[in-house]
C-alpha cells in the first residue's frame, strides 16, 4: 500500500508541469496536483495546494518555454 502510495503521487506531481497561459491558470494547476499530491500521501491539504502553486508557477516562470 504504501509503494502504490507514493507511484501514484508521483503521477500527480507530474501534473505540475501542466502549467497554463496565465499566471493564474498556472498556480489553479500546481495546486490542484499539489492538494492531489497531498491527499494521497496522507500530508496537509492546504500546504500541497500552496507548495504546489508555488512550485507550478515558479517553473513555468523560469521555463516559459516547456509549458506552451
Amino acid at each position: 500500500m504504501f509503494k502504490k502510495s507514493w507511484i501514484l503521487a508521483g503521477v500527480l506531481l507530474t501534473g505540475l508541469a501542466a502549467c497554463g497561459d496565465t499566471l493564474g491558470e498556472q498556480a489553479v494547476v500546481g495546486g490542484a496536483a499539489g492538494v492531489g499530491a497531498a491527499a494521497v500521501t496522507g500530508g496537509s491539504v492546504g500546504t500541497g495546494a500552496l507548495v504546489g502553486a508555488a512550485g507550478n508557477v515558479a517553473y513555468c516562470q523560469a521555463n516559459p518555454g516547456a509549458c506552451r
